[in-house]
């Protein structure tokens, strides 16, 4: 059964304090934080010092999904804020190997994502240095948008690809977006490891339903 991660970027502002502690409360496994800057993707989001707030709030693993252009120049101020892991794109980084080795050398996991265009059998050589490979089922960037089933073949063909590598047990695969009580029993079927959620968890006030309904 997949661990279930909601979406910050889908919580209420307002009171994001009782936000995180309503979904830890109500079963969550981490809590995964987009971060956006306007150029890799359109939107722009938060950065380290809502991580640093919220470090002391929450037991919650703190995954942060780096959907920018110079990830590297953030690695720090993650790592001080008290990330516990970072991934960052296949397709916004000239020399991953280094990229990925920086961060680890921070003391947080590394995670590497790719698009749903982007082919994983590229990422070969860089399997050593990651914990976590993040399949996108959604073009990054937006919230809201409808899973392309074509990525979760993809990421059907990813699990089997690790196992025939010998790495499935070494690297989890992550799945992240369209993710709602409809396609979460798909992605659970092919055996995938952490699902990331938005809508789907903070939508209404009965975030353990929610979050149960995605475990089924």
């Amino acid at each position: 059964m997949a661990k279930i991660y909601p979406s910050l970027l889908s919580a209420n502002f307002g009171k994001i304090y009782e936000e995180v502690a309503a979904i830890e409360k109500a079963g969550a496994d981490g809590l995964h934080f987009d971060v956006m800057d306007g150029h890799f993707v359109p939107n722009l989001s938060f950065g380290a010092p809502v991580l640093k707030w919220l470090k002391g709030q929450t037991k919650l693993e703190l995954d942060c999904h780096l959907m920018v252009t110079e990830p590297r120049v953030l690695y720090a101020d993650f790592a001080k804020a008290g990330a516990h892991r970072i991934t960052i794109h296949v397709e916004a980084c000239k020399n991953l190997e280094d990229e990925l080795k920086a961060i680890r050398d921070l003391g947080m996991k590394a995670g590497l994502s790719v698009r749903p265009q982007t082919p994983f059998l590229d990422c070969e050589k860089y399997l050593k240095y990651i914990d976590l490979f993040l399949s996108m089922t959604v073009n990054p960037g937006f919230g809201g948008q409808a899973l392309i089933p074509e990525a979760l073949t993809k990421t059907t063909d990813m699990i089997a690809w690790l196992k025939k590598l010998g790495l499935r047990e070494q690297i989890q695969v992550q799945v992240d977006g369209g993710i709602n009580t409809d396609t979460a029993p798909k992605a659970n079927a092919i055996g995938v490891d952490i699902l990331v959620a938005g809508n789907a968890v903070f939508n209404g006030t009965d975030y353990k339903k929610n979050i149960d309904l995605l475990r089924r």
